[in-house]
């Protein structure tokens, strides 16, 4: 019955027009190509600018009718009629597949029947793509392969890659035709050394195509790489002062996370535990002295491998100011005022400013200077004593034989007489002073 139907419809329009062909002359079906993705809905329109109510039809690619006017001629429930007029004809398919692509065509039932082609093109959605080759972690300096794929494109699709929001050009690319013959499965690979750095970066594979409306399929891996720890030591302070506290602060990164840290100095272990405290990752001293100069080493390990850094402490003097009045004990307070008054011997000198030494280390036993130097100036004194003594001795001597040559030389009547008298008078004198001795 359907091919008889359709016999008759054929007909009909060539009987119609037998009494316009007159007219026919100017008129012409107009269409236009369609592009749909697959799954959408085409909507196929022929006009007629000047249609003396000749009839117009829609067939498919394989020539069967659809529409003939407002009659449908195909049983298809995917096909609905949109308009019908003497000036057009518009149908629609819906859940456009891809077998539903090619050449549609609408004629105008004139004698001779004029027809108009509208291609009808399908495009197939790319499935969303997928990266393999990613094993996780990767090795810090090893070379990672990864891939991405997408099926079911048409035409085919174009695949882009980027690291932290940049392109990455240089890829292979790789195009292959489906089973169907109408589709594509493309794929591209990217080659790239990883470092540390590349930890915890994002890498994308985006798919272009012209069925996606401008909104591209992604598909995303994030990088976990593997490294070997770096090692930084801040100290507290760029000049360290004797006296003062110093805190070493050992800065590590890597990946796994870096076990506790492990402190040493000079190559051996921290010489004094009490004042050098080790708490996480710093290293405290308490009152640096001179002893503490040296090379102080902080080491990381994690899984992966062991880094180090060392740090070089040279210990400062304190800037110069003035010194807190020292003490003596009340047994060399004289010699020592008497000392510091007279004397400018280089010994005293000595030591006196042996008395505050401010290189001494802290906590270090030497000899009592105070007493040193309280022997030395009851040494100096006696000395002076002595000094003065004698003197005055030798003054009273010479005094005493003046007056007794003065008196020989009053009582003389000439000058050998008093001559005689005064050698008399002093051996009477020395005589006189041995005896009083």
């Amino acid at each position: 019955m359907l091919v008889l139907f359709l016999c008759n419809l054929a007909l009909v329009p060539a009987a119609a027009s037998k009494n316009k062909v007159k007219g026919s002359q100017g008129q012409f079906p107009l269409t236009q190509n369609v592009t749909v993705v697959e799954g959408g809905t085409a909507i196929l329109t022929c006009r007629v600018d000047q249609n003396d109510n000749t009839s117009l039809q829609w067939s498919n690619p394989a020539q069967q009718t659809l529409y003939f006017d407002d009659k449908k001629a195909l049983r298809d429930n995917r096909i609905e009629l949109v308009r019908a007029s003497w000036h057009e004809l518009s149908i629609s398919v819906s859940d456009v597949s891809l077998s539903d692509e090619g050449q549609y065509t609408c004629s105008l039932f004139t004698m001779p029947v004029k027809t108009s082609k509208a291609y009808l093109t399908v495009l197939g959605v790319p499935e969303k793509p997928q990266i393999s080759g990613f094993s996780s972690p990767v090795m810090e300096g090893d070379l990672m392969q990864l891939t991405c794929k997408t099926s079911g494109s048409k035409p085919a699709a174009d695949i882009r890659w980027f690291k932290n929001d940049k392109e990455i050009k240089d890829v292979k690319y790789l195009k292959e035709e489906d089973a169907n013959r109408k589709t594509f499965t493309v794929s591209s690979t990217l080659d790239f050394r990883v470092d540390r750095s590349d930890d915890g970066v994002a890498v994308i594979c985006r798919v272009d195509h012209e069925s996606l409306n401008a909104t591209p399929q992604v598909a995303m891996q994030v990088l976990e790489i593997h490294y070997t720890p770096s090692v930084k030591i801040i100290p507290s302070t760029p000049f360290p002062q004797e006296g003062q506290p110093l805190i070493l602060t050992c800065e590590s990164k890597g990946k796994p996370l870096p076990e506790p840290v492990l402190w040493t100095k000079d190559g051996g272990e921290l010489p004094d535990p009490d004042r050098m405290v080790v708490s996480g990752r710093e290293l405290n001293i308490l009152f640096l002295n001179k002893t503490d100069n040296g090379t102080y080493r902080c080491e990381a390990t994690n899984t992966i491998g062991q880094s180090s850094a060392e740090y070089v402490l040279i210990v400062h003097d304190v800037p110069n100011t003035l010194l807190p009045t020292t003490i003596i004990p009340s047994l060399t307070t004289a010699t020592v005022t008497t000392t510091v008054a007279i004397t400018t011997c280089p010994t005293t000198s000595a030591t006196t400013s042996s008395i505050r030494d401010p290189n001494a280390l802290a906590g270090q036993t030497g000899p009592d200077h105070a007493l040193i130097g309280g022997i030395v100036a009851v040494v100096v004194f006696v000395t002076l004593c002595s000094i003065f003594l004698l003197g005055r001795y030798l003054a009273r001597h010479k005094g005493t034989y003046l007056t007794n040559e003065a008196k020989g030389a009053e009582d003389a009547p000439d000058a050998d007489t008093a001559i005689i008298n005064a050698e008399g008078s002093q051996v009477n004198a020395e005589e006189k002073k041995e005896y009083f001795i």
